[in-house]
């Protein structure tokens, strides 16, 4: 689970200028908006990067929090 969306509604961001901002097309972000893929470290780094450009204070572990499982593995 991650915290994309919720992120960026408080901060008045649309779906289409985080995609531009990240040089996707919008179906991508939404899929790993939604759960339906995973986006790669790479990917989830790229994301918070613009999350941050576009006035987002937040870091990776702030959008993409660790799962309790992952921890405990």
């Amino acid at each position: 689970m991650n915290r994309i969306i919720e992120l960026r509604r408080k901060h008045k961001i649309k779906q289409k200028e985080l995609a531009a901002c990240l040089n996707w097309h919008q179906a991508r972000l939404s899929n790993y908006e939604h759960g339906r893929r995973e986006p790669s470290l790479a990917d989830s780094r790229a994301i918070v990067s613009a999350l941050n450009e576009l006035g987002v204070p937040c870091t990776l572990d702030e959008v993409f929090p660790p799962s309790e499982k992952k921890q405990a593995a």
